[in-house]
């Protein structure tokens, strides 16, 4: 069995060398691309304040956030979750990063990027060249129910990444095909509802789409005619 982690943080702000920190983390188990029920998630004190802006994004405010534990205090109880599984995120490069940061701030060795890292948006950007590759759009694209997706949340994020990764995989009939009585009763529940689900139709690409595919094959003609 294949086990794999995949995560979603929510921020203070864009970049954590200019002193923003992580206040949310969210992780689900997967085995064999699929989601077991067994998850991870926690609110994190920033030890800092949480821009207006960044409280647009997600909804949190530092008040939100009293009493909760700062990043040394759950850090081993991440690691431990994670152990030395394959860390998928939807631009992986971001969360890493932060991840990373707070690792450095409490002495922990930090996670290599090169040997776990796996890019949702990659995969999407592969599979589908010129369209949107964010989480909404590919959401869109595959028919997951967003309707509960106001402002970001990790946990959600997470759970809707999930289905998205099953689908950038090949699709859920894939992975069911995998499935077998050695399974824990989390792992079976998990199948379950995604066997239960009625079949997807894909959904027809939108305006903002349609543009970003004609402006990506307009690049590709320019490019040939330049070559001649």
């Amino acid at each position: 069995m294949k086990r794999s982690i995949l995560f979603d943080t929510e921020t203070t702000g864009f970049d954590p060398d200019m002193g923003d920190r992580i206040i949310e983390i969210a992780a689900l188990e997967l085995i064999d691309d699929l989601p077991t029920g067994e998850a991870y998630h926690v609110l994190i004190h920033p030890e800092r304040d949480i821009p207006a802006e960044a409280t647009k994004v997600h909804g949190f405010r530092i008040e939100d956030l009293e009493g909760k534990p700062v990043f040394s205090e759950v850090a081993d109880g991440f690691l431990e979750f994670i152990g030395d599984s394959p860390m998928i995120a939807h631009n992986a490069r971001f969360d890493f990063k932060f991840v990373n940061a707070e690792l450095k701030a409490c002495g922990r060795e930090p996670l290599d990027y090169a040997s776990r890292a796996i890019d949702t948006v990659e995969m999407a950007r592969k599979k589908y060249p010129g369209l949107p590759a964010s989480l909404d759009a590919l959401c869109r694209r595959f028919g997951i129910d967003l309707s509960q997706r106001g402002t970001h949340n990790a946990l959600l994020d997470c759970k809707l990444l999930a289905e998205v990764y099953v689908e950038l995989m090949g699709g859920r009939q894939r992975g069911l095909g995998l499935a077998g009585p050695s399974r824990s009763r989390s792992m079976t529940d998990g199948i379950n509802a995604l066997a239960n689900r009625k079949p997807r139709k894909m959904a027809p690409p939108t305006a903002e789409e349609l543009q970003a595919h004609e402006a990506f094959v307009s690049t590709i003609k320019d490019a040939v005619w330049l070559r001649e």
